[in-house]
């Protein structure tokens, strides 16, 4: 096996680690092989979309969702370290509410399956960091929306003094107990 797959507290979403090959050249590994995924993260998944994003130390992006065609996505950093955080919106889950926090950077080289009907977003802790993720579904701005990433009631423990560089639309997130989530 090229991966080692750990569950989180939320059972659903996965730490993966590939097998890095290193020597004095530098590093190799498979960033994702759709048999390992099936085989031991989640059968029957399809990506439809990459996305890359490039943010500055203190950036907090998050915590969003589909409210239709939700996302399932798989994330890495591949310049600095973001710390990565998922948050269970199922109202019929006994988790729900529940966040769990992830370091993931380009040393670590760890990945992150976040299924859908979970929120996610992350703070960038270095001085930059590039984000990519393949997501399950198309982006659908009319269907996004965001909880505000300092919602007392999920009470997400993010490393940062002070206040994050947020986007308009984050910093006008709503809280969980006013968010259209999944059934």
């Amino acid at each position: 096996m090229a991966i080692q797959v750990t569950a989180t507290a939320l059972p659903e979403v996965k730490i993966i680690e590939p097998k890095v090959f290193g020597d004095a050249r530098g590093f190799f590994y498979e960033s994702f092989n759709a048999r390992e995924f099936a085989e031991h993260v989640e059968k029957g998944v399809e990506f439809l979309q990459d996305n890359h994003s490039r943010s500055s130390r203190g950036v907090l992006r998050g915590l969003h969702y589909q409210i239709e065609h939700a996302q399932g996505k798989l994330v890495r950093v591949v310049e600095g370290e973001v710390f990565d955080v998922v948050v269970d919106i199922r109202q019929s889950s006994p988790r729900f509410g529940k966040w769990i926090g992830v370091n993931l950077s380009v040393d670590n080289h760890r990945q992150l399956w976040v299924p859908p009907g979970f929120a996610h977003g992350f703070l960038v802790l270095s001085e930059s960091a590039q984000f990519l993720y393949k997501t399950t579904d198309y982006w659908y701005p009319e269907h996004e929306r965001s909880i505000i990433w300092n919602d007392t009631e999920i009470g997400v423990e993010w490393p940062i003094e002070g206040e994050p560089v947020l986007a308009a639309k984050d910093a006008a997130g709503t809280t969980l107990a006013r968010a259209k989530t999944y059934e």
